[in-house]
């Protein structure tokens, strides 16, 4: 791999060693593509051959419970230990390295992970698990050398249920998944305006329904928090607890009668309750304590920094390190808080930080938004130090939801994970902000470092996510030509001649107008909501994008179809909904074939902007039905317009063509792009 990916991946040579229960026949087969570790090791050496075995002998006296979680992953694969089988020695380094998360794994006639500690081994556990394969009731491993150690300190993920509650096994399932990929932090945000969702012996009274606004009742007991810990260190994940004061906090201030948070009531309250959760598990398993103190817009949420400074220190008093939100509350004779960045705040000077700027995954497009995690630096800078110790992957679905699944569903949390973790593990070696909002042009080798990281991406969606909520098929080979931005004069349904003709240039009141054929992906920002490079800089106008897709038999295709991303974030954003009849309130259309193709009969039309209580149903391309449409054998000629106004907050198209499965969305392989005006 190249040198963007932190990686030394070396030349493919024979490793020496003989196969156990026979091998696979030498041949010139990609094992990187075949076998994809993610996130990239650091240094690896694939063999040229495989080994097969139909038995497992481990040996980790060093290591016992990781022998066991080991044995117990091969008999859920049904390979049975005997002592003639394949030897796996879990192994204590004999070389102590600087890095306690460090490992490496060696398959040639036995397999050998070292490390010098739990966690190392843990890691090579994950990636061999990783690479594993199942062929004629055989395991199958390629033969392969690596080494491999983490450039950041915390790589964490987080989730917000305070506003929107997630059962114990819904978390479980993701944690899991963030164990699979080395992250080492699970931020659990567990208090917000909806709802106080850790439970108080001292205070029950947070836990009533008149409190909570949204899944009443709902709430984690003291035995369940044990209980997320204790599934959290089994994975070698750090659980950092969030209560988020003095914002935030419109159910503790409902539970408590309390008008507002300058009551002198307030502060002996939130000391026991940061005493109680403390007194839940010791500083050793739960060494950071997160307090907040973000978005204290409103009068009646506001405290003096003494009350603050007082946490901070009874937090302290307990040994444990005290984190606060970017921008947050700024208390001068704090010295030693960590800063979680969010939005684009830098953290204080001299101060350790954790970097969650740019990385929401309520804001994200499953498409667009992957390039993001891919090529934005975490810290921004190439790797962690003594003040950067790392970054947090976030999950803020603001708005009311129906199910807890629609979470997963509406966000594409589990492709950012998957994304994310490579960046967070390996750290990059430059920031390339010019691509958080769009993929590189073709040909470039950063394109064909995405490209390659997409192909890796997509093994593991067919491997380990069937039946998952995973929304990503592969977008590399998704091409388009755009024309605009022509000037509408403020009406968006303004008709151009591109609609009556395709032609290679136009002249338009006096200017001249050329398509640019540099455009790949399954979303195509044509301005960034949050000013992210894109296509143009304008803020209003017209524009065009082209295509043409082969199909080799006359059809009826699913497409995912959209000209807005909703993020699933406070005041629904993106403003009003669009009323029946419309794809968005911007008028865009689309036409294949010069006929054009109907929007969905919303189950919400015409909603308005501040409806955060009204869940999300089908506003976005990748929860909705997909939209089908008629491909004759050939090439079908694909033109969609996307106008945009002042008063819309998102300029961007999603045209791809997908296959619905049981397993999951996947890629639709015989269609082909092609952007050639000829093919018409």
């Amino acid at each position: 791999m190249l040198d963007f990916f932190k990686a030394k991946v070396l030349v493919y040579t024979a490793l020496l060693g003989f196969c156990v229960s026979g091998c696979a026949d030498s041949n010139p087969e990609n094992f990187e593509d075949k076998y994809p570790i993610i996130p990239t090791p650091q240094e690896i050496n694939y063999g040229s051959d495989e080994i097969q075995f139909e038995h497992i002998n481990i040996q980790a006296t060093d290591f016992e419970n990781e022998g066991r979680l080991l044995a117990g992953f091969f008999e859920s694969k049904q390979i049975k230990e005997d002592t003639k089988g394949l030897t796996i020695e879990l192994k204590k380094s004999s070389t102590e390295n600087e890095n306690d998360e460090a490992y490496s794994l060696t398959i040639s006639d036995k397999i050998v992970i070292s490390a010098t500690t739990h966690k190392g081994i843990y890691y090579g556990i994950q990636t061999l698990k990783q690479i594993f394969r199942k062929q004629n009731k055989k395991g199958v491993f390629p033969k392969l050398t690596l080494n491999d150690w983490p450039v950041f300190k915390i790589r964490g993920f987080m989730h917000d249920t305070g506003r929107n509650f997630q059962s114990v096994s819904q978390l479980k399932e993701q944690i899991e998944i963030l164990a699979q990929y080395k992250y080492n932090v699970f931020h659990w945000h567990l208090t917000d305006n909806p709802g106080w969702r850790l439970e108080s012996k001292i205070y029950p009274e947070l836990q009533a329904e008149h409190a909570t606004t949204r899944q009443k009742g709902n709430f984690y007991t003291q035995e369940d928090f044990k209980d997320i810990l204790e599934f959290c260190k089994a994975r070698n994940i750090t659980l950092i607890p969030e209560f988020d004061i003095p914002g935030h906090t419109d159910a503790f201030r409902k539970a408590l009668e309390i008008d507002e948070m300058r009551d002198p009531k307030v502060k002996p309250i939130l000391l026991d309750l940061f005493q109680e959760l403390m007194d839940l598990t010791s500083a050793e398993d739960v060494p950071y304590i997160h307090m907040g103190t973000d978005e204290v817009r409103n009068d009646f949420e506001r405290v003096s920094n003494d009350v603050i400074f007082e946490i901070m220190n009874l937090i302290r008093k307990n040994n444990r390190e005290v984190i606060v939100w970017k921008e947050g509350i700024v208390v001068k004779r704090d010295s030693t808080s960590i800063n979680q960045l969010w939005a684009y705040h830098e953290g204080r000077k001299g101060h350790r930080f954790i970097d969650s700027r740019s990385n929401y995954i309520n804001h994200l497009d499953p498409f667009a938004g992957m390039a993001r995690l891919y090529f934005q630096q975490p810290t921004r800078q190439p790797k962690g130090d003594s003040l950067a110790l790392g970054g947090i992957l976030a999950a803020w679905p603001d708005n009311n939801i129906n199910h807890e699944r629609d979470i997963l569903i509406q966000n594409p949390i589990y492709p950012s994970m998957v994304f994310y973790a490579d960046a967070i593990w390996n750290g990059r070696a430059k920031d390339y902000p010019e691509y958080w909002a769009k993929l590189p042009p073709k040909g470039t080798q950063e394109f064909n470092d995405f490209k390659a990281f997409e192909k890796k991406v997509i093994t593991h969606r067919d491997l380990f996510f069937k039946g998952k909520e995973f929304q990503y098929i592969t977008q590399t080979d998704k091409h388009w030509k755009l024309i605009g931005p022509l000037n509408h004069q403020g009406d968006v349904e303004t008709s151009f001649p591109v609609e009556e003709s395709i032609k290679d240039t136009y002249n338009i009141d006096g200017n001249p107008y050329t398509w640019t054929d540099n455009h790949t992906g399954g979303t195509i920002h044509i301005k960034h909501f949050f000013g992210f490079p894109a296509v143009t800089e304008a803020k209003q106008g017209t524009y065009y994008a082209y295509t043409n897709i082969y199909a080799p038999d006359d059809r009826i295709q699913d497409f995912w179809v959209g000209f807005q991303g909703w993020s699933r974030s406070g005041g629904r954003r993106v403003g009003p909904f669009p009323d029946q009849g419309d794809w968005h309130t911007t008028k865009p259309k689309i036409w294949v074939n010069n006929t054009e193709i109907e929007p969905p009969i919303w189950k919400q039309p015409n909603l308005g902007t501040k409806t955060d209580e009204i869940p999300f149903i089908d506003e976005d391309y990748f929860y909705r039905n997909p939209t089908k449409i008629h491909l004759k054998k050939g090439w079908n000629k694909v033109l969609l317009k996307i106008p945009q106004d002042r008063n819309s907050w998102k300029w961007m198209f999603t045209c791809i063509p997908v296959n619905i499965t049981e397993n999951g969305v996947r890629e639709v392989p015989e269609l082909k792009y092609s952007t050639k005006f000829e093919n018409n």
